[in-house]
């Protein structure tokens, strides 16, 4: 209650029986606000987060249009529209709005939504955007065989009988027929007192059009004012032809920048062999497996669902999820996931989750929302593609009349010319699609390497990260105990099938690595089982006595150890390994150095990092010695052990409060409130749940290489965006000053409209292009 009086939006708080009213001041969008004071009081209201594909936008203004109207419905928090994938991602509360009053309100301003589940499938989508393309294609190909006529006899046969009436005749389907979207279009933006690309295009064309109709049918009007009728029909069916295959080229360009998207989608099985009640195989549409389900995955398919393992051996591809070429042996109770490939093997699965629900899945939704989100320096872009089209609108008024003022006899006509070449050259497009189409490329090549990225926010952020902070269990190393040696007394080996019969009873975590390490060795019967708290265990293995423990229980039951293994305990101790003694009564048969180890990879992913220019810190729960030991197989010059979860959240703000700007990387529960604090959190992929959800950016394969990875590839996707923003003003910048004649004083030079409305269409593909270039830089 308190929380919501102190917003400035808020006029009054009133409590009325269940209810809380809350009164805002008129005009003001408070609702995120009120929401958010909701969830710090640990009272969140329940919102929908969705995604849903926009048709008929043409430019960016469109985008900006169906974003503020959805941003202005009561109950929607956020709502963000991403013009290159022409998607809007909107959260909302359903109890009080809904997907049929978003439709509504986008089709108020000329556009329409899918909202049906049927109607946002891949498929459905496709089929839509291919008859879009067709049509397209043929509006093009249409307007541009009737435009080359026109322009030839514009430009060379004027003097030909008839002429005029010919590129009319020629001109009109070009105009009315191919071009009428563009006059329907600004028609509806018209309604609602707005504009955009479309009303650009139908101003320049029809004006060029109407006039020089005027001038075939009442040429004497100017000859009386001794001026010559000139008509500009070329002007305006070439423009036509020329926005439609700037259209048709930009399509297909901005087709090619989801396909990480497109690929993601293809790893999708159809189709699963699945038990049924009588106990048969049975093929079933994939969309009907549930938890617990059998499923039989065959040599070469493609894994369905999330499942485990139940019977059988095989490697399985899991490239196309993790980005690592080497593919993972799966035995009975390993997990393996949707979209991977079986090899060789068959295998008998347990379903986990149903298809909407698999890790795939998940992954594909959080891509599709990345690549929706905006980056901050769209916002401003968005800003002024919204004034863009009014004040360019603004310019070609004002160069018609300085031109009718100061122009000469010819003022009227050269005016009306370059007002056409101001409305034909500029182009707001190019502006719309320089951040989206280059955060779509990033975030889509960051997939396909393995790289999940939670926003574009986080993409343009990580370029600036210099120090990276890296928690070590599960992130240096992998994150389990295995067993790195087991030394032996001479000829005692014959015993290690007593030893694993007593560390499989055993409870201890260090006996699962010891157990992992000797399976499949021919085991004892166990008889008394005494479990020791802090020392070992005590058992009986075929009638005969055994001990597995640590050194000090070895020493307190007064068991001789041979100096052969004494002094490799102590050096295995110097290298921070746990080591565990196995003795008979007797005397110690064997001792057993046990680790969590190094990935393969940690040393050289360090390397790469400060190579890069960052510091790199490690941090641990675990005793200094062992820090020092993980710290120089790696090669890290700063760490600190002993470090609690909430230290490391604090160590994390000391070093941005000294200037830097922190990437925390773990993978536990026990990093969250780091990962929180840091400026980019990095979760790696097998951990816990509450990582990846605090995250920013979560690594699929847990491969630390990919740290440095994603930073190069946020500074590439961050230099390609400033890439297209600069040459998009530039072009702008430069183009409509020329087309409105500012040379012509000096020189003579006036822009064509025909060469104008090839420079606009060449601006926006050309943007889209440099995008692309992303895919393969290294």
């Amino acid at each position: 209650m308190a929380g919501l009086e102190k917003l400035n939006a808020v006029q009054s708080v009133r409590k009325k029986e269940n209810f809380l009213l809350v009164e805002v001041h008129s005009g003001v969008h408070a609702l995120p606000e009120i929401v958010r004071v909701f969830q710090d009081a640990g009272c969140p209201l329940e919102s929908v987060k969705e995604q849903f594909p926009v048709l008929n936008m043409s430019c960016a203004a469109c985008a900006v249009s169906v974003e503020s109207r959805a941003q202005s419905l009561p109950g929607v928090l956020s709502a963000s529209v991403n013009y290159a994938n022409a998607n809007l991602l909107v959260e909302y509360l359903p109890a009080l709005t809904d997907p049929a009053s978003l439709k509504s309100a986008v089709q108020e301003v000329g556009y329409d939504l899918l909202i049906a589940t049927h109607e946002r499938k891949p498929e459905h989508l496709s089929e839509i955007h291919r008859l879009q393309f067709r049509k397209l294609v043929r509006r093009t190909i249409g307007a541009s065989v009737l435009a080359l006529p026109v322009m030839v006899i514009g430009m060379f046969f004027m003097d030909m009988p008839y002429a005029n009436f010919i590129m009319w005749a020629l001109s009109t389907p070009v105009v009315v027929v191919f071009g009428k979207e563009f006059f329907i279009n600004a028609w509806r933006q018209a309604q609602i007192r707005s504009a955009n690309m479309d009303t650009l295009v139908a101003l320049s064309t029809g004006v060029a059009y109407l006039f020089s109709v005027f001038n075939t049918l009442y040429p004497e009007f100017w000859h009386a004012r001794g001026l010559h009728p000139h008509v500009y029909f070329e002007a305006s069916a070439v423009v036509v032809a020329f926005v439609l295959l700037g259209k048709l080229l930009e399509d297909k360009a901005k087709g090619n920048t989801s396909a990480a998207i497109q690929k993601l989608m293809g790893l999708r099985a159809t189709t699963v062999t699945v038990r049924d009640a009588d106990g048969n195989w049975v093929l079933r549409a994939v969309e009907e497996v549930q938890p617990g389900d059998s499923v039989l995955l065959k040599p070469g398919e493609r894994v369905a669902v999330d499942g485990v393992v139940e019977e059988g051996e095989s490697h399985v591809d899991e490239s196309m999820l993790t980005g690592e070429a080497l593919p993972v042996f799966k035995t009975k109770g390993e997990k393996v996931f949707a979209g991977t490939i079986n090899q060789k093997g068959s295998l008998k699965l347990l379903a986990q989750h149903t298809s909407t629900d698999t890790v795939l899945s998940h992954i594909i939704r959080a891509v599709q929302e990345a690549q929706g989100s905006k980056a901050p320096v769209q916002k401003w872009v968005d800003k002024v593609a919204a004034v863009f089209v009014p004040v360019v609108l603004s310019m070609a008024v004002i160069t018609f009349f300085i031109w009718l003022v100061w122009g000469g006899e010819n003022g009227f006509t050269q005016g009306l010319l370059s007002m056409v070449t101001v409305l034909v050259i500029a182009c707001p497009c190019a502006l719309g699609l320089a951040t989206p189409t280059a955060i779509m490329v990033g975030i889509g090549k960051s997939a396909s390497q393995g790289i999940l990225v939670k926003d574009a926010e986080c993409l343009e952020s990580a370029r600036r990260v210099n120090a990276v902070v890296l928690d070590k269990t599960g992130t240096i190393t992998i994150g389990r105990p295995r067993v790195m040696e087991i030394k032996w007394l001479p000829g005692k080996e014959q015993w290690a099938g007593a030893l694993l019969s007593v560390e499989r009873r055993s409870e201890h975590p260090l006996a699962e690595a010891v157990v992992s390490h000797l399976d499949g060795r021919p085991e004892g019967e166990v008889g008394a089982f005494q479990s020791l708290t802090g020392k070992g265990v005590v058992a009986q293995v075929d009638g005969k006595g055994y001990l597995v423990g640590s050194g000090k229980f070895i020493e307190e039951v007064e068991v001789p150890v041979a100096s052969e293994l004494k002094s490799v305990a102590d050096a295995w101790s110097a290298m921070a390994h746990t080591v565990v003694y196995f003795a008979s009564e007797e005397e110690v048969l064997a001792v057993i150095a046990i680790a969590d180890p190094v990935k393969p990879g940690s040393a050289l992913a360090v390397r790469d990092l400060e190579e890069a220019g960052m510091e790199v810190y490690m941090l641990t729960g675990d005793s200094l010695s062992t820090a020092e030991a993980i710290a120089k197989q790696v090669g890290l010059k700063h760490f600190k052990a002993q470090v609690l979860p909430q230290q490391k959240a604090d160590f994390v703000k000391e070093l941005q409060a000294s200037g830097k700007v922190v990437a925390m990387v773990g993978d536990g529960i026990n990093d969250s409130a780091a990962l929180a604090q840091s400026d980019l959190g990095i979760a790696m992929g097998k951990g816990s749940d509450i990582a990846m959800e605090v995250a920013k950016m979560t690594i699929v394969s847990s491969d630390l290489g990919k740290i440095s990875m994603a930073i190069r590839l946020s500074r590439q996707t961050v230099r390609t965006i400033r890439q297209n923003l600069f040459w998009a003003f530039v072009y702008n910048v430069i183009g409509i000053p020329l087309a409105a004649g500012v040379l012509y004083p000096f020189n003579g030079f006036l822009l064509n409209p025909m060469v104008a409305g090839a420079a606009m269409a060449l601006s926006s593909v050309s943007v889209v292009v440099n995008s692309l270039m992303l895919k393969w830089r290294r």
